[in-house]
């Protein structure tokens, strides 16, 4: 272990050999002797010692003139003079003059000599630990003092970059055909901009001191002639758990002229996350999407024109082939008989379609009414097991219905769009349970509400599937494409949900299916004359 670099200068041979001896005792390995002062003084022009011992009676230079050579050179190293007593008066002098660390009287006490040597040492590496701190704290003020120079540069400059970026975000926000709102997250409207008084009706004045719930809403109460729900549950409950979020389908009514105007609002939080004493608010962008709504207003009236007009031929073609096939206009042959009922069977599957596409076309236009009466649903089931028994004994298919009473069951419903339900529930279990397999038919009363299943144990729907299997022509699987209009389940969902019910599906591939809906609130006591 280096304990430090000891230089001893002293023309006396007998002394040095003895400090280096006590010194190799000790463990100090890097000692350096000199006897005479001019050659130290020569080392010291090369390398730093950490600390410096000097005789003071000297030939050709006495220790007060070395030391002061030597603290020329290296003003933080220690320095010990070693003295007579009766140079004691000079030692008391060089300290004054030279800022000598100790004098030591000869001859020296050893203990004495090794405590002021390592004390010495120790005081050298704390002045140059000093001197660097000093050095680079004045590297620091001149970089501070510089800085501050320009500071005042650098703020005018960044607040002309500040004003300038806000210059253009307020003409963005200005002139954006889009309107924008900032909420906080109890609704409070406390910014808008011009597109969004458009909207509205209203002034940013009036509007600022409103919440978006008074002019939001889920529902077009013209559309859907009912009270338009306020938006407020749903936007609350999204800005709790959500730093972004889009509302779809809502309506921000117009004060000037009365209309609901369809929107959708984007939202993303504006607050600091590390400041929770902040209250949160979020910026939103409301997109109008009038035009949209109208394109596809224009195109459901093109499709339901179109087909409703294709309906007529369709009829005229399947009636004359009627004819043609029960003999009217005369005998047929065999090939000609196959021929003509491939051509009323696809007549009679373009006709299904049209009128599935035309049922679509009112559900989504709010143009069907529903006509509920209360009739048996016991006696439904049987109505349309007697219809599917033969596409089912078709494929060996066993085909159950089971019901938890023998007695009626009496719903208060459409009977004819809830058998149009079950029909297409039922027909896809057919279509997708291969050859010899088992179809179950669950129906049960449970408090009030209505539940019916059909499970079979078919090839099953693969999970990515599911949740398309209910959206307009939705094909089946994406590993199986379906021939039909994609049109059944949703149709299905429209109706049950029209009826203020739930539909759903559980589904494991080469196991089979099972779809259910849900009628709430529907069972009736008795028939009502």
């Amino acid at each position: 272990m280096n304990l430090g670099k000891i230089l001893y200068v002293d023309d006396d041979k007998l002394l040095t050999s003895t400090f280096a001896t006590l010194m190799k005792v000790e463990g100090f390995k890097d000692v350096i002797i000199y006897n005479n002062p001019l050659e130290a003084i020569e080392y010291l022009k090369i390398d730093m010692p950490d600390l410096i011992i000097s005789d003071f009676l000297m030939p050709e230079m006495n220790g007060l003139e070395f030391l002061r050579e030597a603290k020329k050179l290296y003003p933080e190293v220690s320095m010990i003079l070693l003295t007579a007593y009766a140079d004691k008066e000079n030692a008391i002098k060089t300290i004054n003059e030279i800022g000598v660390y100790k004098y030591i009287e000869k001859p020296w006490d050893n203990d004495d000599l090794l405590m002021n040597i390592k004390n010495g040492i120790e005081r050298s590496h704390l002045l140059a630990d000093l001197r660097d701190k000093i050095e680079k704290l004045e590297i620091a003020q001149k970089e501070l003092k510089k800085y501050s120079e320009k500071l005042e540069d650098l703020v005018a400059e960044r607040t002309a970059e500040l004003n300038i970026a806000n210059k253009k975000l307020s003409g963005i926000i200005e002139y954006c055909a889009d309107g924008i709102i900032i909420i906080d997250n109890q609704g409070n409207i406390e910014q808008v901009n011009p597109a969004c008084e458009n909207i509205a009706g209203l002034s940013s004045q009036a509007l600022t001191t409103m919440k978006i719930q008074e002019i939001a809403y889920c529902d077009n109460p013209v559309m859907n002639k009912v009270p338009a729900s306020s938006v407020k549950s749903t936007i609350l409950g999204l800005s709790n758990d959500n730093s972004e979020f889009l509302l779809r389908d809502l309506y921000i009514r117009n004060s000037l002229s009365g209309e609901y105007i369809p929107v959708e609002i984007n939202f993303a939080s504006l607050s600091d996350d590390e400041n929770s004493n902040e209250k949160e608010k979020y910026v939103g962008v409301i997109r109008n999407f009038t035009p949209q709504k109208e394109t596809e207003r224009l195109r459901d009236d093109f499709i339901a024109t179109l087909t409703h007009d294709l309906r007529t031929p369709l009829l005229a073609a399947i009636q004359t082939l009627n004819f043609f096939l029960e003999g009217s206009l005369g005998n047929l042959t065999d090939q000609q008989n196959v021929l003509l009922t491939t051509m009323k069977k696809s007549n009679e599957d373009l006709l299904g379609m049209v009128n599935a596409l035309l049922e679509v076309y009112k559900f989504e236009s709010g143009k069907l009414n529903l006509c509920k009466t209360v009739f048996d649903i016991g006696e439904l089931l049987k109505l349309c097991y007697n219809e599917l028994e033969p596409l089912a004994e078709k494929k060996g298919i066993k085909f159950n219905i089971h019901t938890n009473s023998d007695e009626e069951l009496l719903v208060d419903a459409d009977r004819n769009e809830i058998k149009r339900v079950i029909m297409n529930l039922c027909g896809n279990a057919i279509n997708y349970t291969n050859n010899g397999g088992t179809i179950d038919v669950y129906a049960k009363i449970q408090n009030g509400d209505f539940i019916f299943s059909v499970m079979d144990n078919g090839n099953g729907i693969p999970k990515e599937d599911i949740p398309h299997l209910f959206k307009r022509f939705s094909q089946g699987t994406s590993k199986k494409r379906s021939t039909g209009t994609g049109l059944g389940l949703y149709l299905s969902r429209q109706i049950v949900e029209a009826h203020g019910g739930k539909i759903w599906v559980e589904s494991k591939v080469n196991k089979g299916s099972e779809f259910s809906f849900l009628l709430t609130n529907v069972v009736a006591k008795s028939r009502i004359a």
